[in-house]
């Protein structure tokens, strides 16, 4: 029940993202920054004691922090949450070909397979064979997951850390940049707030709350009970509840494309989580970080 919430909660997430970034014109650069400075704000005590290597964990905070995000809050402002939700497990793929290149993992012909269909049917969503052109939004977030996914390579090279503190230092890490680059890219941030009121407050302590404080530490907290094998074919309800709230929420289309290229891509992502990566076990928990938003 604990885990159906949180994939709920994740599903969710994405769906109140695209509301805010799209229908409130919230710059969406600029939200991602407020996003992680309330991270680093709420879990300010999480800092101590310092990690010792903070290079690296810089590192690690760019690629699944503010590198991440600002590219799936870009694609989310450009592509329906529901085709979003699905194109956002790519991680899994992402991060077996990754291990795969650096890490010396091998993989038999059903994760081999696993990898094609992933792909495969988040093609079929993202191409309109009507207009001839992909969407845009779905590339970043496409871009978005390969760079979670090097966020897990790194994350190989350095000690264990704590959920909470991990999810503090990507925080403190992340906002500043965030901020710099809204400045340079982006305007209207304060009318957008403004406009926004309090639904945009509470879309705002939705996702510092409900999903990096509660959804992540509540998924940790699960990871130390189960097996993560056990438990990362369930966190497969993510994208599906992604779904059911975009159609129900934003009324976003249901099209044969959509069904189609979800069951394709999602069958060949549940392979791939049933067969755990066995030099980069971390990606499947910096997959959930990434697809379910930090």
């Amino acid at each position: 029940m604990l885990l159906f919430a949180v994939c709920l909660v994740w599903g969710l997430n994405l769906v109140i993202t695209r509301w805010v970034v799209a229908d409130l014109g919230v710059p969406p650069i600029f939200f991602a920054a407020t996003r992680f400075a309330g991270v680093a704000l709420f879990l300010l005590a999480f800092l101590r004691p310092k990690p010792e290597d903070l290079r690296m964990l810089f590192l690690i905070a760019m690629f699944i922090g503010a590198v991440h995000f600002a590219l799936l809050f870009l694609g989310l402002q450009n592509a329906e949450a529901s085709a979003a939700s699905i194109t956002g497990q790519l991680g899994a793929p992402f991060s077996t070909l990754m291990s795969m290149a650096f890490l010396g993992e091998t993989i038999g012909w059903r994760r081999g397979l696993g990898i094609m269909l992933s792909f495969a049917g988040v093609v079929l969503i993202a191409f309109d064979p009507g207009s001839f052109s992909i969407s845009i939004g779905l590339v970043y977030i496409t871009i978005a997951a390969f760079i979670g996914s090097i966020g897990g390579i790194l994350m190989k090279r350095m000690a264990p850390i704590k959920a909470l503190q991990l999810q503090a230092w990507v925080g403190l890490f992340s906002f500043a940049p965030l901020f710099i680059t809204s400045g340079l890219l982006e305007s209207g941030q304060i009318q957008s707030v403004m406009q926004g009121g309090w639904q945009l407050c509470l879309a705002w302590l939705f996702a510092v709350v409900g999903v990096s404080i509660f959804g992540h530490g509540a998924f940790y907290s699960l990871i130390k009970k189960y097996d993560i094998s056990l438990l990362s074919p369930l966190t497969l309800m993510t994208p599906v509840w992604g779904v059911i709230f975009g159609i129900i929420l934003l009324n976003e289309p249901i099209t044969a494309r959509l069904v189609l290229g979800s069951v394709i891509s999602l069958s060949g992502v549940f392979v791939i989580a049933v067969r755990q990566n066995q030099r980069l076990p971390e990606a499947s928990i910096v997959e959930k970080m990434s697809s379910g938003g930090s």
